[in-house]
């Protein structure tokens, strides 16, 4: 009886060790992937924090053949801006942006600013942050611009390229 009754002691003991190596190798695997979230998470930050400044640089250069390469050239895609309403593809945001904003302006620089949120979801990302525009234009007046800003974002090739953007600036400014 005595040999029956360790067998069984030895039975519950290897569950017990079998179930203690599962639920650490379950924690184990999460802690990995929570770590690999918050480093990719990381990652993207500084990747788009640069990606949002140099967007904001091409821009400054009073020419829309800067930020081009930012843009994705798909048909169907829109673009809303502060005026007039919406552009219909990149070729159109070229033109519209290059003869409402550029072509009058002495100087323009745009500027993201610290407020930068970055969401991803596998090859889209979608960011938002508050940009500041400050332009001299050709007949010398000053315009100060606080806006709002959201891009989507896709992956396509090894770089990221805008597939919508909404710019906005708040009523009153």
């Amino acid at each position: 009886m005595k040999l029956s009754a360790d067998g069984a002691d030895r039975t519950k003991k290897k569950r017990a060790h079998w179930l203690l190596y599962v639920v650490l190798a379950i924690a184990g695997g999460s802690l990995t992937f929570v770590g690999a979230r918050a480093q990719q998470k990381a990652t993207d930050d500084a990747a788009f924090r640069k990606l949002t400044d140099d967007y904001c640089a091409a821009w400054s250069t009073g020419n829309a053949d800067a930020p081009a390469k930012y843009y994705a050239k798909s048909d169907g895609l829109v673009f809303y801006d502060v005026a007039p309403f919406s552009y219909h593809g990149w070729n159109e945001y070229h033109t519209g942006v290059q003869k409402e904003f550029l072509e009058g302006a002495a100087s323009i620089k745009l500027t993201a600013g610290k407020d930068l949120k970055v969401s991803r979801r596998g090859m889209i990302v979608w960011t938002t942050v508050p940009m500041h525009l400050s332009e001299k234009t050709k007949d010398g007046k000053n315009v100060e611009l606080d806006l709002r800003y959201t891009g989507i974002w896709e992956k396509h090739g090894a770089g990221w390229q805008l597939v919508h953007e909404h710019i906005s600036a708040p009523a009153g400014s």
